[in-house]
């Protein structure tokens, strides 16, 4: 695997190193080892799925509060998406800014998403797939979001939105979230 430290502290972009012959390729996709010595979190006790059907799909921004807040290890097992790590944590130097890749089945590439940070994407296929390593359980108290198209971040989706949650659209925008007042 290959590990690229990302401008946000603690994302990182994970890139499988293929081992190819006749009958096609093998990669790990994830080792506690190597994890732990690129300072990632190592213990991922859920994991989930989401399936979407229509390209230009958005789910999230998405995070847990304190003390329930987690990391997030995440990639596209079918077709394609574009994945937004989103810094909210305050004191942070990269405070209220975004990163996004496209990871894909075919890329193989996956997103670690820290702690403090919001999660979101945008599927760039019908019938895509993303799975998720999850570093805490989920607290329904603790689930909160921010709206993806708050002109806050400034995050630019590369497709017209198709179909979105009634949750996520109702999202708070930034300034109005609870847990930023003053920030």
């Amino acid at each position: 695997m290959h590990f690229s430290h990302l401008d946000i502290r603690g994302a990182c972009l994970i890139e499988p190193e293929l081992i190819g012959d006749s009958r096609g390729s093998f990669a790990r996709n994830f080792c506690a080892r190597e994890f732990a010595e690129h300072g990632l979190a190592t213990e991922f006790p859920q994991h989930s799925i989401s399936r979407n059907v229509l390209k230009g799909t958005v789910r999230g921004m998405h995070f847990q509060t304190a003390p329930h807040e987690e990391a997030k290890l995440v990639w596209c097992t079918r077709g394609a998406i574009f994945d937004v790590c989103l810094d909210l944590r305050p004191g942070s130097p990269t405070f209220r800014k975004w990163i996004g890749f496209e990871l894909s089945a075919d890329n193989g590439r996956q997103l670690y998403i820290p702690q403090g940070c919001a999660h979101g994407f945008q599927t760039l296929t019908d019938d895509a797939e993303i799975f998720y390593r999850i570093s805490q359980y989920y607290a329904p108290e603790a689930s909160v979001g921010v709206r993806f198209d708050d002109p806050a971040f400034g995050i630019e989706w590369p497709l017209p939105v198709t179909a979105m949650s009634d949750r996520d659209r109702n999202l708070p925008d930034f300034p109005n979230f609870p847990n930023f007042r003053g920030s």
